[in-house]
């Protein structure tokens, strides 16, 4: 019988002694000492409460405009053929991300500071150099989908630019990381109507199980979507955010068995809306104009909401699609100003007054700014954020491989080691060789 992926991934959760130990302590000393002895299994879903966020944040991110956009493709075009990747996905998206948890919680210290104190500077400034092209690509991809939404009820993109800007830029002028933390959420929350969309295309079970196992191979356009999905699924600005963010928030060694339940849940919710997408548009072009291009966000507003009515579709998707960039511009926008802020030795925290931090502040508002006028000049949302994702899967050797390097450098008993350690090193060079493969392979 084939193993579950997830269920295998929290059967480690709990198999390691050393995690299982932490997630049997009772609470940590904040909410023991506002807990009764008794409600111990309370005062563990208080910890994790409290801890959650960082995970979760960056899953909804991960799950973002060109995220959508690559899934919808791979709908489209190819049916349900690339809807088992999804799946398969999940437990390497948590074997990458559970270790830029560990690296932060227990060194203390955000990716690229990492990089510099083991590596030196000079392959620190190459990992940054690396992470701001990625984050560049990815800001462009969500503002542009943010103005493909705006365009869809007849407003400028000049407009959309300039609120959503706007907005942006006084949130975290205003707010601390726990504010930010919560806007982000709430604002990613609106990607579960994807879930309703999915759900009202009414798939067929049948065909759903026979394309999923359908897989073509040798087909070099369908490489290069199976690239851009890998891409779409592990992103080198997660890595730096994730890492930072358990550090900003202060997060200690006793919060890591609950830091590792967030990025768990998350990975599994950021795929399941994944699949949710690509099923809406399997469901209906897939089956009825397989191949079928989808040039502009309402293309494919209009191709995954046929069943719900064009007013209502069309609200939900721009619900869905909002939520999506929005929480992902925050992300990348925040990876960029604090990994650079890293290198260059300054205050880079949400937690430090623009006058505390004026670098890490001007960072955050130049590339809005320069990123909201681009978009707002006009450009291929489709193709860009398709080729975001593959270049994303073209960057991954740089990113896995320093993050794999740094897990083995940790202190014991978190230091990446043993059996595990050669698991890890087979999902990275998988997740990297085949992502490079697929991706030049698809270009050809």
């Amino acid at each position: 019988m084939k193993k579950n992926p997830t269920r295998c991934m929290v059967a480690w959760l709990a198999d390691s002694p050393d995690v299982y130990a932490l997630i049997m302590t009772d609470t940590p000393a904040q909410v023991a000492m506002h807990a009764p002895a008794s409600s111990a299994r309370y005062s563990r879903w208080l910890r994790f409460a409290a801890v959650a966020g960082p995970g979760l944040v960056v899953m909804l991110a991960d799950t973002d405009a060109g995220s959508v956009i690559t899934a919808a493709q791979s709908g489209a075009q190819w049916g349900y053929r690339l809807l088992l990747l999804q799946m398969v996905l999940i437990p390497i998206l948590f074997v990458v991300q559970e270790l830029t948890v560990r690296l932060g919680i227990v060194s203390g210290k955000g990716h690229g500071d990492l990089i510099q104190e083991y590596f030196g500077r000079g392959w620190a400034l190459l990992s940054v150099g690396t992470l701001v092209v990625a984050c560049v690509g990815a800001l462009l991809s969500e503002l542009s989908g943010l103005a493909g939404v705006g365009l869809m009820f007849g407003i400028p993109s000049w407009i959309s630019m300039l609120v959503v800007v706007a907005g942006l830029i006084l949130m975290a002028y205003t707010g601390s990381y726990m504010s930010v933390e919560r806007i982000a959420l709430a604002i990613g929350a609106f990607e579960l109507v994807f879930l309703l969309v999915a759900w009202k295309a009414r798939p067929e079970m049948g065909e759903m199980l026979t394309g999923a196992f359908s897989i073509p191979w040798r087909e070099p356009k369908y490489l290069y979507l199976v690239a851009a999905n890998i891409g779409a699924v592990i992103m080198p600005w997660m890595v730096f955010y994730q890492q930072s963010s358990v550090v900003e928030k202060k997060l200690t060694l006793a919060d890591l068995p609950a830091a590792r339940w967030d990025t768990a849940f998350g990975a599994i919710l950021t795929q399941v809306i994944m699949a949710a997408v690509l099923i809406a548009t399997a469901a209906t072009l897939g089956t009825t104009n397989s191949g079928a291009a989808l040039d502009t966000v309402q293309q494919i507003a209009q191709a995954i909401t046929p069943t719900m009515g064009p007013g209502f579709g069309r609200v939900l998707f721009a619900l869905g699609m909002s939520g999506s960039a929005l929480v992902a511009t925050i992300v990348v926008t925040l990876t960029a100003a604090r990994t650079l802020g890293e290198v260059l030795g300054v205050k880079h925290s949400l937690n430090h007054t623009p006058t505390e931090a004026p670098w890490f502040y001007g960072i955050y508002t130049v590339s809005l700014v320069i990123g909201g006028a681009i978009v707002a000049s006009g450009i291929d949302l489709v193709r860009l954020s398709v080729g975001v994702q593959v270049m994303n899967a073209m960057l991954l050797p740089i990113v896995l491989g320093f993050l794999y390097l740094l897990a083995r450098r940790l202190p014991q008993p978190h230091r990446l080691q043993g059996s595990y350690a050669v698991v890890v090193a087979v999902v990275i060079l998988i997740a990297a060789g085949f992502g490079v493969y697929a991706g030049i392979a698809g270009l050809l």
